[in-house]
């Protein structure tokens, strides 16, 4: 046991994307022939109840789509796709033009926004496209989300089972991926013990 004063003692390491767990979060978008493009996105968040934000350079083929189609449905990844996710993150969508196809995905053309939802993931995030944000310290694309889709069979008591969801992290340190789950607390209650 420390005793007050003393901390434990910490090694520096090499700088890197050192927040863990960082989301999986599948992007995607339609090409301009409308055929469906997905990447790979650890970089994203929501910014507000409504809002998210992808910090995507402009160079990517979704960032180009985005801002032509505007609009675009966010995935997040889980355990049974992890292929399939790796891949969106290791082909880019400039130098294949079939990746979607080639994943074995399908897709239903979103009624809100102009963007594909992805049948076989559990949770869409269907979102309108606010602005692109450059510069050193701009966020990238911000969204607005216009709906939220959740399989049924990862619901519970009309609420999503994390669970159920098997939903799968990003390991920034060791190039891995995590599954989410195991419930260990319950927000805005249990910190209350301290009180």
């Amino acid at each position: 046991m420390l005793s007050a004063g003393r901390t434990p003692m910490k090694k520096q390491i090499k700088n890197t994307e050192a927040i863990f767990p960082m989301p999986v979060l599948l992007v995607a978008t339609f090409n301009e022939d409308g055929t469906p493009n997905v990447m790979n996105a650890a970089w994203g968040t929501m910014v507000s109840r409504d809002m998210v934000a992808l910090n995507l350079t402009e160079t990517h083929k979704t960032v180009q789509n985005i801002k032509a189609r505007k609009g675009f449905v966010v995935h997040i990844a889980d355990a049974a796709h992890v292929v399939e996710a790796d891949y969106f993150g290791v082909v880019s969508g400039n130098s294949e033009p079939d990746k979607f196809k080639k994943s074995g995905l399908t897709f239903v053309r979103s009624e809100l926004v102009d963007a594909p939802v992805i049948n076989e993931l559990p949770i869409a995030i269907e979102c309108e496209f606010v602005e692109y944000q450059s510069g050193a310290t701009g966020l990238g694309v911000i969204g607005r989300v216009a709906a939220v889709s959740v399989e049924e069979a990862c619901m519970k008591d009309g609420r999503v089972d994390i669970d159920a969801l098997c939903a799968i992290a990003f390991d920034p340190y060791t190039h891995g991926y995590y599954k989410v789950g195991g419930r260990v607390g319950d927000a805005f209650k249990d910190g209350l013990q301290i009180k």
